[in-house]
């Protein structure tokens, strides 16, 4: 679910490394049963109360023991329909780019194209290429409501190298920005994680997805 390094060294031994493993098959199991509901309400319904299952029971939650969202779960904005979209993927002339994590560490990656996001948003976001874990799509936003209603280094939307995808085919991606989430550097400095680089900084106050409080 999110783009984190490291994640496997918060134990040390055999147990966690298996734990990170449960973890990330239950990601990728929670955006298979996301992208097969035809209702998109009630996919991000059922993305929610996955995520939540996740967050406040599983022994990799990036939450820390006495954080108190271990008890409130995760809060977001009501879903709203008008932020979905299926987008083509546009050509984009950036560079390879290595972007901080927030700690010593840097990530590579190359842009291999932008979307057009519609009105109300009316911004273009580079989608990129991970050059870790094999590879894989990844579309990280920082928007108007970083740092005040949402998380400063801006929020995730899809991370398909950890199974975070909402599905698409070879001429278009679905953007619903209801599904964007905050990476696990939000909840704990164990984490590290790539931020959002200026190719995908928009002003417009995205109120969808994972907010803050």
């Amino acid at each position: 679910m999110t783009t984190d390094l490291g994640q496997a060294t918060r134990r040390v031994g055999p147990p966690a490394e298996l734990e990170l493993m449960d973890w990330r098959h239950r990601v990728s199991d929670l955006y298979s049963l996301v992208r097969a509901e035809p209702d998109a309400e009630l996919a991000h319904a059922l993305w929610r109360r996955g995520r939540g299952e996740l967050f406040t029971s599983h022994p990799q939650s990036p939450l820390e023991p006495e954080d108190p969202l271990r008890r409130t779960g995760v809060p977001y904005w009501p879903y709203v329909p008008g932020l979905r979209f299926e987008l083509e993927l546009l050509p984009f002339g950036a560079p390879v780019r290595s972007v901080g994590t927030g700690g010593e560490e840097v990530t590579t990656m190359r842009a291999i194209g932008k979307v057009e996001i519609p009105s109300p948003v009316g911004a273009s976001v580079a989608v990129w290429w991970l050059a870790q874990y094999g590879g894989g799509l990844f579309l990280p936003i920082r928007d108007g409501t970083s740092g005040k209603s949402s998380y400063g280094g801006g929020r995730y939307l899809f991370d398909t190298a950890k199974g975070a995808g909402l599905g698409g085919t070879y001429e278009k991606l679905v953007v619903d920005l209801n599904f964007l989430y905050h990476p696990s550097c939000r909840y704990s400095p164990q984490y590290t994680c790539p931020l959002a680089p200026p190719e995908n900084t928009i002003a417009w106050p995205i109120e969808a997805g994972e907010r803050l409080s």
